[in-house]
């Protein structure tokens, strides 16, 4: 059966509504991390109401925002409570209702502050479906909430129309993938290759990951090699009464490892860990087809020039580049990389092609930036492939 309206705002103001906490662990170690706040019902007599019976009828009012705004003040409550021990982040579900809602950051920063909490240890979910019509307002009620220093989640990705429109234009920290993602076991070669790409397009996005749902050691060994980086499921943990999960937070520590993380990553994670160190050095890379004449780029902070288009025709891409370089240095480095030039070197058995010259940053400063190219095989194509590497040298 499904209550109505009355039946729930009586039960809110008879205390007859909880929160449990359901643990998120690291994917790759099993560490405790940080947990989901959930809304449980529980009658005088101690009879259980499914969630199922009064969410839909709740968020069909105004309803939802008193109970998401009890859930938020159970959770810290219930933060403060660790004050003493370990505290570990708590993520608590809010309606799309409250997008629209007047002061709502306000609000989460004045409940918050009244228990002395750091603002990290709470995170905004809100669920993928709930974005749909609201893009006008989404976007700066998300800035709103992360400038006053909480983290936003996106959550039950995969779940009903995913857009990856929504991914890329909101600016949210977390990815959460709908437990529907991982019903075959992982075992279905489309169902991994839809879950490797998504994990790899939230890694590029720098966010992180969660897998909802998780219930079997297949899925967890999977969910390892794409370096998922939480898991939340009844593999390790059900959701649990506050009494439970204090229990739960007092008994690890979050300093702890029970494994050396190098020993037990997997490939993609180790790829992710060097491609980082790679970025750190060549903030500018480019893929490049010589052959088909095209390229993208892999940008990151910090380069010296950051007008640089991001795809499209490799000899634009010299044009473009020898026009930002001093005058001095543009006729050795448009002839350097010319196309034509760089296949002959490859046909040569040449492995890199490397030069010096100064170029003129998006500041008016000209500086030294070495500029690499690396020629390597693809076991797709017998394209003539070069990954151009570029690096700001010290004065």
């Amino acid at each position: 059966m499904n209550y109505t309206s009355e039946e729930i705002r009586k039960a809110l103001e008879d205390n007859e509504f909880c929160v449990y906490y359901q643990p998120m662990f690291v994917t790759m170690t099993g560490q405790l991390k940080s947990a989901e706040a959930l809304i449980r019902w529980i009658r005088p007599d101690g009879t259980f109401i499914s969630p199922a019976q009064f969410i839909p009828t709740a968020e069909r009012s105004d309803l939802i925002m008193d109970i998401d705004w009890y859930v938020t003040e159970s959770v810290c409550k219930t933060l403060e409570k660790q004050n003493t021990m370990p505290q570990f982040p708590i993520s608590v579900n809010f309606s799309r209702r409250h997008i629209r809602e007047k002061n709502f950051t306000e609000n989460l920063v004045s409940i918050v502050d009244k228990y002395e909490l750091p603002h990290p240890l709470l995170e905004v979910e809100i669920t993928e479906s709930a974005m749909v019509g609201e893009e006008d307002k989404l976007y700066d009620w998300i800035v709103s909430i992360r400038n006053a220093g909480f983290s936003v989640a996106i959550d039950d990705f995969g779940s009903g129309l995913s857009s990856l429109q929504f991914v890329k234009d909101i600016p949210a920290d977390v990815l959460k993938i709908d437990k529907s993602l991982l019903s075959h076991n992982c075992e279905d070669e489309k169902e991994r290759i839809v879950l490797e790409s998504i994990f790899n397009f939230a890694h590029r996005l720098n966010m992180k990951t969660v897998a909802e749902g998780v219930e079997t050691k297949e899925q967890l060994a999977f969910l390892r090699s794409c370096d998922c980086y939480k898991i939340q499921g009844y593999l390790f943990a059900r959701p649990m009464p506050e009494s439970d999960y204090l229990l739960l937070c007092q008994s690890n520590n979050v300093s702890e490892q029970s494994e050396d993380v190098l020993q037990i990553q997997s490939n993609t994670s180790a790829t992710n860990l060097l491609l980082q160190a790679v970025l750190a050095r060549h903030p500018l890379i480019f893929f490049v087809n010589l052959t088909r004449n095209t390229y993208y780029a892999m940008a990151y902070k910090n380069f010296t020039s950051t007008g640089c288009p991001s795809t499209g025709i490799f000899d634009e891409l010299i044009g473009h580049g020898t026009l930002s370089m001093h005058p001095d240095d543009r006729e050795i480095f448009a002839s350097t990389f010319n196309r034509e030039n760089l296949i002959e070197k490859y046909k040569q058995g040449e492995k890199f092609v490397r030069l010096i010259t100064r170029q003129l940053g998006d500041d008016g400063i000209y500086r030294k930036v070495e500029t690499v190219d690396c020629f390597v095989k693809s076991s797709y194509s017998d394209d003539i492939i070069a990954i151009t590497l570029c690096e700001n040298l010290p004065e």
